[in-house]
């Protein structure tokens, strides 16, 4: 819902400039426009329909109008980034005069052409970016840890985080992910936040805690908070998480066996959550310490205080590019494997995804950490 409202600004800003160069690039003809202009006029008002009635809606009338316009939304900043491009190319001409004497001679027909153009490959692109989200790949990372026991050699993790559920993540989607948990056999299954997304009543109605239930590892299921568990019915969240037989961690530390301690941090979100420090207490430190921490903010304390492998969600990798770009000016490790100090970590671009079901130049990943102890 957040993202439907936050698309306000490509309504406004983007549609404008898409109209005013599509409408120079058709055939000066009614047939042509008065469709053209039908189009805009028909999204323009279904979204502002959308946005002022949002809270009396029924919801499958609110979500058919999500994807409709979330979909025109995202396909509305690759149409901007593929006009850009062509302003750059047509501005450089006026110096340098570079386009051959045939695309100047039939400018109407070139612009007409690249008015298909754009449109065959945004169309396919988005075809593209909806297949990424509905079928994640499986990322198996293999991670040596310096210390273990002679109760345990390896261990494998399925990690997922992310998973959004909500409008668009629904049952179906959570049943292929738990399916694709199971078929890796796993030693234990971790989802490192954000399990829901804005709203429970998508989860409850449909009772997808009845398909986390059906995730199988012979050490258990854990859970951590992310900061979309604090956002909007929280407690209700709360109670839905409990539902699923998983263990929830919140500040807590658990010890699935008596070989490594498994640390669940509530999320950043909260800035009255337990220090590292505090939670590691008693710990005998001379057995791996794994830490789920939904957003990689806290690195260097990690790092200080000797945990051997943080787990981490939240970034996306951006998800929709050129975001994944400015990840990397905000995150120290936005995405992938990364290493501080003693401390290894990875952060998962996510199962899931936030708003529109739709990923470019990013993926939706199930991770697979095989884990081998160090004697």
């Amino acid at each position: 819902m957040r993202v439907f409202i936050q698309s306000i600004v490509a309504q406004i800003l983007l549609n404008p400039y898409i109209f005013w160069r599509g409408y120079q690039a058709i055939p000066p003809k009614k047939s042509w426009r008065i469709p053209y202009i039908l189009l805009f006029v028909l999204e323009l008002s279904l979204f502002f329909f959308g946005f002022a009635f949002r809270n009396v809606l029924p919801d499958q009338v609110m979500i058919t109008i999500q994807y409709i316009c979330n979909t025109w939304y995202i396909a509305s900043l690759y149409i901007t980034l593929s006009l850009l491009l062509l302003e750059v190319l047509r501005l450089s001409n006026r110096f340098f005069h570079w386009f051959p004497g045939w695309i100047t001679s039939h400018w109407k027909q070139t612009k007409l052409t690249l008015f298909f153009v754009i449109i065959a490959f945004v169309t396919g692109l988005m075809f593209h970016a909806y297949h990424v989200v509905t079928h994640p790949i499986v990322k198996n990372v293999y991670i040596t840890l310096p210390k273990g026991n002679s109760d345990r050699d390896s261990m494998k993790i399925v990690m997922m985080s992310d998973l959004h559920i909500g409008e668009v993540i629904g049952k179906k989607l959570v049943q292929r992910y738990v399916k694709m948990s199971n078929e890796q056999h796993p030693d234990m299954v971790v989802l490192v936040g954000d399990i829901m997304d804005y709203e429970s009543r998508f989860a409850e109605k449909a009772h997808i805690e009845d398909d986390l239930k059906q995730l199988k590892a012979p050490l258990g299921v854990y859970i951590v908070y992310g900061n979309h568990e604090y956002r909007a019915n929280r407690m209700a969240k709360y109670r839905w998480l409990k539902k699923t037989g998983a263990t929830l961690l919140i500040d807590s530390v658990a010890s699935p066996d008596s070989s490594f301690y498994l640390i669940g941090r509530d999320d950043y979100i909260n800035k009255k959550r337990k220090p590292l420090h505090a939670l590691m207490a008693g710990l005998d430190t001379t057995k791996p310490i794994i830490v789920l921490d939904h957003q990689p903010w806290s690195f260097a304390e990690m790092a200080m205080n000797g945990v051997d492998l943080g787990l981490h969600g939240h970034t996306h990798n951006g998800q929709l590019w050129p975001y994944p770009l400015l990840m990397k000016l905000i995150y120290e490790c936005p995405y992938g494997y990364h290493k501080k100090g003693p401390t290894q970590f990875y952060v998962s671009s996510g199962i899931g995804i936030a708003g529109p079901p739709y990923r470019v130049g990013t993926v939706s990943e199930m991770v697979v950490l095989h884990i081998k102890f160090a004697q």
